[in-house]
């Protein structure tokens, strides 16, 4: 059993979205799975925001079933590099591409060069994303309401569409959502407009896949210690950071991976335009 994450350390002045080198204690990645079933032998995955947190634990898991991936980062190197090598351990191939996918151009790119290596992409993670706290909507200019609504959903409209012509049946989207979608942020009011957004964009393009037989799915985790929290809340909210879940603590990013493999694979291969929620005990009106 996991036990309370101590996230009372000094806070850490980081520039978006954070890396997890200054992070203490870092963020659990490795698999937590004890078996390999090789799920996801030749697979080709393309994750976005790959190089750390969530992403990075995505990235190592479906590695170790087996498949290829391809990690965007916006400029991580030094992280992005680390997860390639953790990931290549697996006997898998890696490529990782820098790109903001705030820019349509980037996301076409990223597609691109995954079929100039792959020829084909099975499996694309929609989790690039950014937040900026603040107090009032009146705080929130259009500049960052704007960068925000680029990087967290026009990236991944984008991203699906010249992913699509190159999916076959049996294929899978899965988008990264948020616990805000549900319950709202006082204080990410537009990132959790983002994120409500991408839920209706999961349910919309499952639905007008379904004769494709590309599934659609997302998942809404809760609170998630990730170099983005670190880099965005100040060291009071750090030090009470997910302590308002039902489970008293944050998720480490490799217990929310699982819930991404469950809907890459045959696995959920009946369930589309559905939500999974990793959030610690909270219940939502789904």
């Amino acid at each position: 059993m996991k036990k309370k994450i101590n996230t009372s350390k000094k806070h850490q002045e980081q520039k978006r979205p954070g890396t997890e080198k200054q992070m203490k204690p870092p963020p659990e990645t490795k698999p937590i799975y004890e078996k390999e079933e090789k799920k996801l032998t030749n697979k080709v995955a393309i994750i976005t925001g790959g190089d750390s947190g969530i992403g990075k634990a995505i990235a190592l898991l479906f590695a170790q079933e087996g498949a290829n991936i391809i990690i965007t980062y916006l400029n991580e190197q030094e992280d992005a590099k680390q997860t390639k090598k953790e990931v290549l351990n697996y006997g898998v191939e890696c490529q990782l591409i820098k790109a903001d996918l705030s820019k349509e151009i980037n996301c076409k790119k990223v597609i691109n060069k995954t079929i100039e290596k792959f020829n084909h992409i099975d499996i694309l993670i929609n989790n690039a994303a950014l937040h900026w706290e603040q107090n009032s909507l009146e705080e929130i200019t259009t500049k960052q309401l704007v960068r925000t609504f680029e990087t967290n959903f026009y990236s991944y409209f984008w991203m699906s569409k010249y992913a699509l012509p190159h999916m076959n049946e049996g294929s899978a989207i899965i988008n990264s959502s948020s616990v805000t979608a549900y319950r709202g942020s006082d204080h990410l009011i537009d990132y959790a407009a983002t994120k409500g957004a991408i839920i209706s964009f999961t349910r919309s393009l499952a639905a007008n896949l379904v004769e494709k037989k590309i599934r659609v799915n997302a998942v809404a985790p809760g609170p998630v210690w990730t170099p983005l929290i670190v880099s965005t809340f100040d060291e009071e909210a750090i030090e009470t950071f997910g302590s308002d879940t039902p489970m008293k603590r944050p998720a480490m990013p490799n217990e929310i991976a699982p819930s991404y493999l469950f809907l890459a694979t045959n696995d959920s291969s009946f369930i589309t335009g559905q939500v999974l929620h990793p959030n610690g005990g909270e219940i939502n009106n789904t």
